[in-house]
């Protein structure tokens, strides 16, 4: 009998290095040479395959893939039938959410959507657009763009375009302006409904999700053990933002205990000399790679 294989699509492009990241925190490892799309994974049950983000809704939902990684904006585009299983949003796959949205020239008489009414718009956001468009009752012609949408306004090419921007960036440098938002995107684990009614491959998936989400925590994340002296104890413990409470040992010394515990990692930066002056000494800030609530 042939062994169970989860098909599982990856993002190809700028998120494959910090897919590869998260896996590895994981307990993942993936390797891959630069013109492979077949990855290479410390798991022989899972078996990867790396795709444009745009594409993995598609398979996922016709079957082809079990699950992938993508984002929810091509999600939407796509508007595939597929099951989220979690939101990567605070991982380095997203560390700023992506937003979809229309943009102008700065010196255009556009200021609003109604004043698109037969304009021409370029984009890979076709459905989305177009959805957009219709809410408000605009019609406009709209034409798919294979990318390098900002130069299309300045060029006389199109009158908006629709694209992703995290920054806004490359809009500005264009002498762009959006006018629009229409939906904020982060990167999402999903899966298709006919894997789902495996049991088999529906525990691996549930399994594999754990996983990401305890390395997603963990990379925001970071221990901290410490020794108290018990006369101020209680003092010390209410500055730190616990998930939950301290873990707190005995030393040899009846006058001292240990404590260890996990909080925010932007916030051990001013907490460290506040415990210092408050008594607690050998402070030891530790890295995480998994912290499942």
């Amino acid at each position: 009998m042939p062994s169970m294989k989860l098909r599982l699509g990856l993002p190809k492009g700028s998120l494959q290095e910090a897919t590869y990241a998260l896996f590895s925190r994981a307990g993942y490892t993936i390797r891959s040479s630069s013109r492979s799309y077949q990855p290479v994974i410390n798991d022989p049950e899972i078996e990867p395959i790396l795709l444009r983000p745009q594409e993995i809704p598609v398979y996922v939902e016709n079957g082809s893939l079990d699950a992938g990684l993508t984002g929810f904006d091509w999600v939407r585009e796509q508007r595939a039938d597929v099951v989220e299983l979690c939101e990567l949003r605070y991982s380095k796959l997203t560390s700023n959410p992506i937003r979809v949205v229309l943009a102008v020239a700065q010196q255009s008489e556009i200021q609003a959507l109604g004043d698109l009414q037969g304009k021409r718009i370029a984009t890979e956001y076709v459905e989305l657009t177009r959805a957009r468009l219709a809410e408000h009752g605009v019609t406009a012609e709209i034409e798919f763009s294979w990318g390098a949408c900002e130069v299309k306004v300045p060029e006389g090419l199109a009158d908006a375009i629709v694209v992703n921007t995290e920054t806004g960036s490359s809009l500005r440098a264009h002498q762009l302006r959006i006018i629009d938002e229409i939906l904020t995107s982060t990167t999402r684990f999903v899966a298709g409904k006919a894997a789902l009614q495996d049991p088999w491959k529906t525990e691996k998936l549930e399994s594999l999700r754990l996983l990401l989400e305890g390395a997603m925590n963990a990379s925001r994340m970071v221990g901290l053990k410490m020794n108290l002296p018990v006369a101020n104890q209680n003092e010390i413990l209410s500055k730190l933002p616990a998930l939950r409470q301290p873990t707190i040992s005995p030393l040899h010394d009846p006058a001292w205990v240990a404590a260890e515990v996990i909080l925010p990692e932007q916030e051990v930066r001013d907490l460290l000399p506040q415990l210092k002056r408050a008594g607690a000494t050998g402070l030891v800030e530790y890295p995480l790679n998994k912290v499942i609530f």
